[in-house]
């Protein structure tokens, strides 16, 4: 089962034509929230991914705080992070574990995204989940 937000972002997506899945992913690329200074050199690279792709996962409470950052003209990469921001952030730990790999099938992305972006998405969750289990067992 998703997250709320989440599984509330794949279904609107999946409702959309191409053109206009295009627009929303972009959408999300714009809301992806700037990485704080400080949190800057704490972020682990993606290396799966083709354009530098950087994620951090930090617990605040019994709630997961995400931090992203690629370059400003990679908009795909920074659709795949605004997504997983809008759907996760503030999640609990076990919401942000229980997301499978291909989450986003039924969205219709692969109509608009290539097989390499779409591994590069999972790899990014994957990391998250990674740095989420450290976490909690720390």
């Amino acid at each position: 089962m998703l997250a709320k937000r989440l599984e509330q972002a794949i279904q609107t997506l999946a409702a959309l034509p191409a053109p206009l899945k295009t627009e929303a992913l972009l959408e999300y690329a714009r809301r992806l929230p700037p990485v704080p200074e400080e949190k800057r050199g704490e972020l682990e690279q993606v290396h799966e991914c083709q354009t530098p792709f950087f994620v951090r996962a930090e617990l605040e409470g019994d709630r997961v705080r995400l931090y992203f950052d690629a370059p400003k003209e990679a908009p795909t990469v920074r659709a795949f992070a605004g997504l997983l921001f809008e759907g996760l952030d503030g999640e609990t730990p076990e919401a942000i574990l229980s997301v499978p790999p291909g989450f986003y099938r039924g969205a219709g992305l692969e109509a608009v995204l290539t097989p390499l972006r779409l591994r590069g998405l999972e790899a990014a969750l994957m990391r998250l989940q990674n740095q989420v289990r450290a976490l909690k067992s720390a």
